[in-house]
């Protein structure tokens, strides 16, 4: 083989391993634990005590926190975009059909970024933030721990149209959940798993009035019990839990409640009714540390989800707006 030949050949192989690295996330492995370990060592005690403080003053705000992560990430990945305000000339991610009048925990954002900002100005990204917050409030409520990725750096752009396409509603059937998770990277497994974030939090009437006056594979019990807070007409903001039997704390009774009938949402209920995910569910609630393990190494792949890195992107000053 001639010099010039060999030399392109291998280019050649250079430039497909790089597109496979791309295209397969390991680009991702930028991220690193220790990240802040020289350049801001006190971030993640400093993220721990203000979620615990959260937490400790309003239990909810833990499943709150937990879903704006979610949200983040699966839109545009883990950028910190659905931390945006909307401006004269910029629409962000947070009037978006799931985000308005239901995403929490902003304030809780913004005050970490302003502790974090005077400890070490221009270093840590919101989105880091927001993802460290997650495991924090998991573990303040009982759940499992998993070690954060840190590295991430801030969007300088939203999507709207992706919040209202990407992002799961509670009315999807299976087939349509799975899709949609496996069109971030995730298994069925990894779904089921991260499905069980709902053992924690509340959930608006009008995400699941048409499911309790509707449909049969649901507890009458619990649907009756359901009716009395969620009316057929009016009353969409009212509150009720997500997990009927112990809404405060991370364990696997959601599963149980699953095999009772007694899944909130249309989509909760789906996940054990017959389908290709009952084992799973069963598994899981037979099987708590399982649960655990499971979620936690989802979370740490969530996260992984097409993070800016290096030069992309930007460390915000305030998480609300672009610097």
């Amino acid at each position: 083989m001639a010099a010039s030949s060999f030399s392109m050949t291998i280019t050649n192989f250079k430039i497909h391993f790089i597109l496979f690295l791309c295209f397969s996330g390991i680009v991702s492995a930028q991220l690193s634990s220790d990240f802040y370990s020289t350049t801001c060592p006190n971030v993640l005690s400093t993220i721990k005590t203000a979620i615990d403080s959260a937490v400790n003053n309003e239990a909810r705000m833990g499943a709150s926190l937990l879903r704006l992560h979610f949200h983040d990430c699966f839109v545009q990945g883990c950028d910190g975009s659905v931390l945006l305000d909307d401006t004269s000339t910029f629409t962000g991610e947070k009037t978006a059909f799931p985000n308005a009048n239901s995403l929490r925990g902003f304030d809780v954002i913004d005050t970490i970024k302003s502790q974090v900002e005077s400890l070490c100005p221009g270093v840590v990204s919101c989105a880091d933030i927001v993802a460290v917050a997650a495991r924090d409030s998991v573990v303040a409520l009982g759940g499992p721990s998993w070690t954060v990725q840190l590295g991430r750096r801030d969007s300088t752009t939203a999507s709207l149209s992706s919040a209202n396409s990407d992002l799961p509603a509670p009315t999807l059937d299976l087939s349509d959940l799975i899709t949609a998770f496996s069109n971030k990277g995730f298994t069925a497994k990894e779904m089921v798993a991260l499905s069980g974030s709902h053992t924690i939090g509340q959930a608006s009437c009008r995400n699941f009035r048409t499911r309790i006056y509707n449909e049969t594979n649901i507890d009458s019990t619990f649907a009756k019990s359901l009716q009395a807070n969620c009316p057929s007409t009016g009353g969409d903001s009212n509150l009720s839990p997500l997990d009927v039997t112990s809404e405060n704390n991370f364990d696997n009774a959601y599963f149980k409640n699953l095999q009772s009938q007694k899944g909130l949402f249309h989509s909760d209920q789906q996940l054990f009714n017959g389908g290709s995910t009952d084992s799973q569910v069963n598994a899981y609630s037979s099987d708590s540390a399982t649960f655990m393990t499971d979620f936690a190494n989802a979370m740490v792949k969530m996260g992984n989800l097409s993070p800016l890195t290096g030069s992309s992107g930007q460390i915000r000053t305030n998480c609300k707006k672009i610097n």
